[in-house]
C-alpha cells in the first residue's frame, strides 16, 4: 500500500481525502490553494532565523508555550528516551515573533486555517451519520476563533554524527490535536505506520500538502478517524549535511469544546502535554 496524492482541483477530491484519512490516517493533496513560493520563502526566513545567534532572544515562555524551544529542551516523543533531534519556534497571532518575519508568517497561519475549517467539513460531510451526529458541534466550528491552534516551525539540523545512539529527528508519536496541516518539507524523511505496521512513506513532493489525523479527532468521532503514528526518520549520505525546515499547523479546538463524555478539549491538552513531559 502506497499514500496517493489527491487532487484538490477534482470531483470528486472530498471523498478520496476522506476515504485516504479514514484508512490510512493521512492525507495528501495537490493543486491546493497554498501557495507554494509563499512556503519557500518561509522556509528560507526561518532557515536564516534558525542559524542566527539571536535567536535565543525569542526563547518560549513556560506559561503561554509561545517562542523557540532549542534543541536542549526538545520533546521527548511519548513512550520514547531518547530526545528528538530538532528545534522549534511556536507561532501564535498573539505571541512573541522577530517582527522582520511575522507579517509573512501571519499570512500563512491565515490561509492555512482557512484551508482547514474547507477540510474539516468535508470529513464531517463524509463520515457516517453515526460518526457525524456525535460531534458536540460542527468540527469547523470548533476552531473557529480558537487561540490554540498552533503553528510550529521546526528546524532539524544537519546531523554531526555524535548523535546519542537511537535518537532521530522525530521518534514515533501520534498528534494531539483534531487535524494537522503540513506543506511538504524541504527535505524528505517523513514516514507513517500503516494498520499493517509497515513505515511507509509519505509523498514529498515540493507543493503537496499532508494532512494527518490526531488524537482529538479520534476521541470526538470515537475511534472512526484513527489517529496515526508517524516519524521523521534520519537522512543517509550526503542528505545528513543538509538541514530540515518543516511547517505543520495544528489546529485545536477552543478549550471548552466537548470532545467526548471524557474530555473537553482543554483537559485532554493538559493531559497529553503532562505526558510529554513540557508542563
Amino acid at each position: 500500500m502506497k499514500l496517493e496524492a489527491v487532487d484538490y482541483t477534482a470531483e470528486n477530491a472530498e471523498q478520496l481525502f476522506v476515504e485516504s484519512l479514514r484508512n490510512t490516517g493521512f492525507g495528501v493533496l495537490k493543486n491546493h490553494p497554498i501557495q507554494q513560493q509563499l512556503v519557500n520563502s518561509i522556509y528560507e526566513n526561518w532557515y536564516t532565523f534558525f542559524n542566527d545567534e539571536g535567536k535565543t532572544d525569542f526563547t518560549f515562555n513556560v506559561d503561554t508555550q509561545d517562542g523557540l524551544f532549542p534543541t536542549d529542551v526538545s520533546e521527548t516523543a511519548k513512550g520514547h528516551a531518547k530526545k528528538d533531534i530538532k528545534e522549534f519556534f511556536h507561532y501564535y497571532p498573539w505571541g512573541q515573533c522577530p517582527e522582520v518575519l511575522r507579517a509573512e508568517i501571519q499570512n500563512y497561519y491565515e490561509q492555512a486555517n482557512t484551508l482547514a475549517v474547507e477540510l474539516l467539513s468535508w470529513v464531517e460531510k463524509h463520515a457516517p451519520n453515526d460518526v457525524s451526529n456525535t460531534f458536540s458541534q460542527p468540527l469547523s466550528s470548533m476552531i473557529e476563533d480558537s487561540e490554540q491552534t498552533l503553528l510550529r516551525v521546526l528546524h532539524y539540523p544537519p546531523l554531526q554524527g555524535d548523535e546519542e545512539l537511537g535518537a532521530i529527528r522525530a521518534g514515533a508519536h501520534e498528534d494531539i490535536n483534531l487535524l494537522t496541516v503540513l506543506p511538504a518539507a524541504n527535505e524528505p524523511g517523513l514516514q507513517v505506520l500503516s494498520k499493517e505496521g509497515d513505515w511507509l512513506d509519505v509523498p514529498c513532493d515540493f507543493g503537496n500538502l499532508i494532512i494527518n489525523i490526531g488524537d482529538m479527532l479520534q476521541e470526538a468521532s470515537d475511534g472512526y478517524f484513527p489517529s496515526t503514528t508517524h516519524r521523521v526518520i534520519n537522512p543517509e549520505g550526503s542528505d545528513k549535511t543538509k538541514s530540515r525546515i518543516s511547517l505543520p499547523l495544528f489546529l485545536h479546538p477552543k478549550p471548552d469544546v466537548v470532545l467526548s463524555d471524557r474530555h473537553t478539549a482543554g483537559s485532554y491538552l493538559t493531559e497529553r502535554l503532562k505526558e510529554l513531559g513540557v508542563i
